[in-house]
């Protein structure tokens, strides 16, 4: 029986909803509260309140990368460069121009591709006793993003897909697989190390650098850290710096970045110089060159306050309702939220630190290319220089202290640019100017386009069998505590206290 109000209902949920992240978490709040048989005045205020704290993200966010993207324009403007820009925004653009011209392919597959992977996500966690996959990626902009880079990755690794003539229905299910899994396995990889970050508040990140959040976490444990608790050190963090006569203005995480960030971009946007800005109609030729930059750099501070206000806005109502498709749907589940939602835990100023330091590594791995003359030049984009290796520098400081902080975001820097470029000019996306370019896009994908382009369709089992078995690896080194860290996180620090002690009394 053909039902009509199906597609316009489908339509407007996958546009409206799906991919807009405020709204995406709203209906996960409200279903999590009805679940939980919540009266209807608390289903309708806890709903709102996450979608007004998505919102207030969005608008940190959001200013964060409004604000600095001109100045990195500025830059390839002022020397001339012609380049590829790592950024997500930038990338979606050069998948839209593209794709098409590229392999006469229609780019809107890529929305089709986000619904089906996001089926396969939910699959996956709803059968979590058997793979293992604790976490429901949420955040929909990063999946509309994720979904456009990886149809050209996987077009351009299997060009039989579309050429060969094989129906849209077949493509689609093997990039949904492989996607659904990514995004799945991924954001799991993060549950332990924001449970630790966030003394069990309740969610994953889902974002573009979720194994890379589990790689640093891994390094700084294992290199500047206590190896699991396996021997005695003292972590000095970023927090524990203590600063002498007026140096201790920046233990306060409001002006420590308001003062680095005013030197640091201060010092570019003077090297760019005035009248590129007057160009772009920032500010006017009568105007104080000085006062704007005061106000662009100090911005900073401000968006990231604002940003920390969203995530203490809506974290709570999410985690709380999560719990009620946790019982009932997705079982010893957690949300897999936006990477920033970790800032408001651990200490703030970890998160400008791990950003320096990664932005450091982003220059060093440009000048080298240039130096090297590598044929794809990278400009580092904003959402990834920071998004990134804040991220990165947050969890690194929790377990590895200060020196992790600072060396962990710089390799992170490193691998952003050198796997970026070497992507971006394999598979054509350079020429038109942009490429994702965040730490799991350059580090991660690579590496399964390299799979695909090479054992072809038999690569796709390939990929999905090593994806799938991380968690079940994850799984085999501590049955007991790996479903107790999302079930009951006072339960799982008391069995690790236990195993802390039987391990020193051996």
């Amino acid at each position: 029986m053909n039902i009509p109000v199906i597609g316009p209902v489908w339509d407007f949920f996958s546009t409206y909803i799906l991919r807009q992240a405020p709204w995406m978490i709203g209906f996960i709040t409200m279903i999590g509260y009805i679940l939980m048989k919540k009266k209807w005045y608390d289903v309708l205020g806890g709903t709102l309140k996450a979608i007004i704290g998505m919102l207030i993200l969005n608008v940190g966010s959001g200013g964060l990368t409004s604000n600095f993207r001109p100045i990195l324009a500025g830059l390839k403007d002022r020397f001339n460069l012609t380049a590829a820009v790592i950024d997500p925004y930038y990338g979606q653009n050069a998948v839209t121009a593209g794709v098409e011209e590229q392999f006469g392919a229609a780019f809107s597959s890529a929305v089709t591709l986000l619904l089906i992977a996001f089926i396969v996500n939910i699959l996956l966690v709803r059968f979590n006793k058997i793979t293992k996959c604790r976490s429901l990626f949420t955040t929909g902009h990063v999946q509309f993003q994720q979904a456009a880079t990886a149809y050209w990755l996987i077009l351009f690794a299997l060009p039989g897909l579309w050429q060969g003539g094989v129906k849209t229905v077949p493509m689609l299910i093997i990039m949904s697989i492989i996607l659904g899994a990514y995004w799945a396995v991924g954001s799991n990889l993060t549950v332990k190390p924001m449970q630790e970050l966030t003394d069990g508040a309740g969610f994953a990140i889902a974002h573009q650098q979720m194994f890379g959040i589990r790689l640093g976490y891994i390094l700084a444990d294992k290199i500047f850290g206590t190896n699991g608790g396996k021997r005695k050190k003292e972590i000095k963090k970023v927090g524990d710096l203590e600063l002498p006569g007026f140096f201790s203005i920046f233990n306060e995480n409001m002006v420590c970045t308001a003062i680095l960030m005013t030197v640091f971009f201060g010092i570019i946007m003077v090297i760019i110089g005035k009248p590129f800005f007057v160009a772009q109609e920032k500010l006017k030729e009568a105007d104080s060159f000085v006062m704007y930059i005061l106000n662009t750099t100090l911005n900073f501070a401000v968006y990231l306050a604002i940003l920390q206000l969203g995530v203490r806005t809506f974290v709570t109502e999410l985690t709380a309702s999560f719990q009620g498709i946790a019982d009932k749907l997705l079982p010893s589940s957690v949300p897999g939220v936006d990477c920033a939602v970790c800032y408001g835990f651990g200490d703030a100023n970890a998160v400008t630190f791990g950003f320096l330091a990664g932005l450091a590594g982003q220059l060093v791995a440009i000048i080298a290319l240039i130096i090297f003359k590598s044929p794809v030049l990278i400009i580092c984009g904003f959402v990834p220089v920071f998004f990134d290796n804040a991220t990165i520098g947050l969890v690194a400081n929790e377990k590895g202290g200060l020196k992790a902080c600072l060396c962990i975001p710089f390799l992170s820097g490193l691998i952003q640019v050198f796997g970026s470029a070497f992507i971006a000019g394999w598979v054509g996306m350079a020429q038109y100017g942009g490429y994702l370019g965040m730490f799991d896009w350059a580090t991660v994908w690579p590496v399964i386009t390299v799979i695909l382009k090479f054992l072809s369709y038999a690569g796709v089992a390939v990929v999905a069998i090593l994806l799938l078995a991380l968690p079940q690896i994850e799984y085999m080194r501590d049955p007991k505590g790996y479903f107790l860290i999302t079930e009951d996180y006072e339960a799982y620090k008391e069995y690790m206290a236990s195993k802390q002690t039987s391990r020193k009394r051996k």
